[in-house]
């Protein structure tokens, strides 16, 4: 579990890198051949694959077992434990001390001596038997319920409704559907606002300047969250309901039934749609413009006096592959290139144009046509993490619950002190199952109240 657990921090996980990139490119163009094996193998995603909630499932019921396995015993050897003990039981103990003295008359003196450092004692005969600090054996115990909870609390996670974690990129005037709400809820940006510290203020001046440029001080989403009627069609703008209005700000998120939307990063002057004019070369005369909406582009544009522009090809994010291929990056219009095919009523042969920005490519030479950038949309885009987490209450439960094991068994120990008489003689033996310096000086103290012989540590002998 641990060397697994290890193998997701080489390399940041898929919800750590931008989420408009392909993770398969990203962990190539970012590590290389390293990379591309991390991906390959899955270890991108691995806290969230079959393999790893198998891994957690076996330590769970590893721990189930171990516990059950060492509870039943412990418990059985703790309750029905015997006063009186066998000799060489009592001459096996690390601490033990023999006195010849008679137990009957120092009984009660050694019973309150007992009594008044906190043990619980009791008696057989003239056998005495004080303990205390039993309940810190049950640290691991608890240690162990606790982690178990926790991990179930982890393994729910990958049950559907249990655990959403999700990135939304909206655009100002766009509405989208929340993800993991099963198109249930939809948002719609109506504006997204940046706040910079001003610069001319010479309480932020040294923070500024150590910045190097301008700071934001804070940005928000302002939102309007609607829900489906289930009497219309999905995504039908007619049939989604206003359920609330918010300004969604860093550190304060909005949430309903369950979901949280978090302001967490931000686009500006994102290129939304792009104008072009098509013009005759040689007169110079405009012959049409369209306008290409760059996330949802036409196949076709009609222009005046039957003159139509066909987009042949759009990459968003263009890029020359390795092969010196034209391909995208992404579908996020970064670099948008085109490739389009002009046809007028005066001759049969169409025209093909490649456009980039700042760059207009005529294959042939003998285009008649020509088209040129003319205006530009932009669009700030608001990023926002959509997060619903049922396990969380189960994993703090079970955190806090180990919490409550580890301390229970750190901090207490689990003392014992038989004292019995055997053949005239008074014999003193004691054991804990940790921190034997302080129980040694404790012993001591016992013996020397109770007019005992010192009680000698055997591993020291040796």
């Amino acid at each position: 579990m641990l060397l697994a657990s290890s193998l997701g921090t080489i390399l940041p996980q898929e919800m750590y890198i931008p989420p408009t990139v392909n993770p398969a490119e990203y962990y190539q163009d970012q590590y290389g051949f390293l990379g591309q094996v991390y991906y390959e193998l899955g270890f991108h995603n691995l806290y969230q694959s079959w393999w790893y909630l198998l891994l957690m499932a076996a330590l769970t019921v590893s721990l189930i077992i171990a516990s059950v396995d060492r509870f039943f015993p412990l418990y059985r050897s703790l309750k029905h434990q015997r006063v009186h003990k066998h000799i060489n039981f009592m001459k096996k103990q690390r601490l033990v001390s023999e006195t010849q003295l008679d137990i009957a008359p120092n009984k009660e003196k050694w019973l309150s001596s007992l009594k008044g450092k906190k043990y619980n004692v009791r008696t057989d005969g003239t056998s005495i038997l004080a303990e205390k600090g039993r309940f810190a054996r049950w640290g691991p115990y608890i240690n162990h319920i606790g982690l178990i909870i926790f991990l179930i609390g982890g393994m729910l996670r990958f049950f559907p409704g249990m655990f959403v974690d999700h990135h939304l990129w909206v655009r100002e005037g766009d509405t989208e559907v929340i993800p993991g709400t099963n198109g249930e809820y939809y948002l719609e940006n109506h504006q997204f606002i940046v706040e910079l510290y001003d610069e001319n203020d010479e309480l932020f001046q040294t923070a500024i300047d150590r910045a190097g440029g301008v700071v934001v001080k804070t940005y928000q989403t302002n939102v309007t969250l609607y829900q489906r009627n289930d009497d219309g069609p999905v995504g039908s703008q007619r049939d989604l309901q206003e359920v609330d209005t918010y300004q969604i700000r860093v550190n304060d998120p909005f949430k309903f039934d369950g979901f949280g939307l978090y302001q967490v990063d931000y686009k500006l002057h994102e290129l939304n749609k792009m104008m072009f004019a098509v013009e005759h070369d040689e007169t110079g005369e405009t012959i049409g413009e369209f306008t290409v909406d760059l996330f949802y582009p036409e196949q076709q544009y009609d222009l005046p006096n039957d003159y139509y522009v066909k987009l042949q090809d759009y990459l968003p994010d263009y890029y020359l592959n390795n092969d010196g291929i034209p391909s995208t990056k992404s579908r996020i219009p970064d670099n948008p290139a085109f490739i389009f095919e002009v046809n007028s009523p005066n001759q049969e042969k169409k025209e093909v144009s490649f456009l980039t920005i700042g760059r207009n490519f005529d294959p042939t030479d003998e285009n008649v046509y020509s088209i040129r950038l003319s205006d530009l949309e932009t669009k700030h885009v608001s990023a926002l993490i959509v997060r619903k987490d049922y396990t969380l209450p189960i994993l703090v439960i079970g955190g806090f619950i180990f919490m409550i094991g580890l301390v229970q068994g750190s901090y207490w120990t689990h003392r014992r002190i038989w004292i019995q008489e055997e053949n005239g003689k008074v014999m003193v033996a004691g054991h804990t199952n940790k921190n034997w310096y302080a129980f040694k000086r404790e012993m001591a103290e016992v013996a020397k109240e109770a007019e005992l012989e010192q009680p000698v540590d055997r591993t020291e002998d040796k």
